[in-house]
C-alpha cells in the first residue's frame, strides 16, 4: 500500500510531490529488501522527510539525489533498529507456569481428570491412578498392585483409556 503524502502545500511543492513518486516508488522497492522493511513504510518516512523540509521552506536543491540518499538512510535506520533489536521469547508480563490463570486453569483439569478417573468400572480407576502416580512405577510394578499379569496390562490400559476418553469428550466439548 503506498501512502501518500497530505497535499497541504503549494502547487510548486504539489508538482514536486506528483514528480518524485514515481521515483520514489522504484527506490522503496529496490531498497526494502535488503532493510527489511515495508517498502510503503519507506516510501511514508520519506515523504514525511520531505514535507518537512518543504514545511521549514527549505526545499531539497536536487530533489531526484535527495530522495535517492533520504531512502538510503531510511533503509540504513531501519536496518540498525532491527539489528538492536531482540525478539521477546515470552511477554514481558508472563511468568511462564506461575502465571495464577494457567494455574488455576491446570489444576481444573487435574481435578477433571481425577474425577473422571474415579467413575471408570472395575479395576480401571487402580490401573490409571497407577499410571498417573508421581512416583512412575513400572509395568511389572502396576501388575503386582493389581494382582494381574504384567502382559494383560497393556491391553486393560486401553480399554481403560477408551472409558476415560468417552467419560472425558462430553466435558472436552462443553468447554
Amino acid at each position: 500500500m503506498t501512502h501518500q503524502p497530505a497535499m497541504t502545500h503549494t502547487p510548486v511543492a504539489s508538482d514536486l510531490v506528483a514528480s518524485l513518486r514515481p521515483l520514489l516508488t522504484a527506490e522503496a522497492l529496490a531498497e526494502a529488501p535488503g532493510s527489511g522493511a515495508d517498502p510503503g513504510d519507506l516510501e511514508q518516512a520519506v515523504w514525511l522527510r520531505l514535507l518537512e523540509r518543504l514545511d521549514a521552506q527549505d526545499p531539497p536543491h536536487d530533489p531526484q539525489g535527495w530522495l535517492r540518499r533520504a531512502v538510503r538512510a531510511e533503509a540504513r535506520r531501519t536496518r540498525r533498529t532491527a539489528r538492536r533489536e531482540t525478539p521477546l521469547r515470552r511477554e514481558p508480563a508472563d511468568d511462564g507456569d506461575r502465571d495464577p490463570e494457567r494455574l488455576a486453569l491446570a489444576a481444573a483439569r487435574r481435578r477433571a481428570l481425577r474425577d473422571a478417573v474415579r467413575r471408570l468400572p472395575g479395576r480401571c480407576p487402580r490401573l490409571m491412578e497407577a499410571l498417573l502416580s508421581p512416583r512412575d512405577p513400572t509395568y511389572r510394578e502396576i501388575a503386582g498392585e493389581l494382582g494381574i499379569s504384567q502382559g494383560s496390562l497393556g491391553p486393560e490400559r486401553s480399554r481403560c483409556l477408551g472409558c476415560l476418553r468417552r467419560l472425558l469428550a462430553p466435558e472436552v466439548a462443553a468447554r
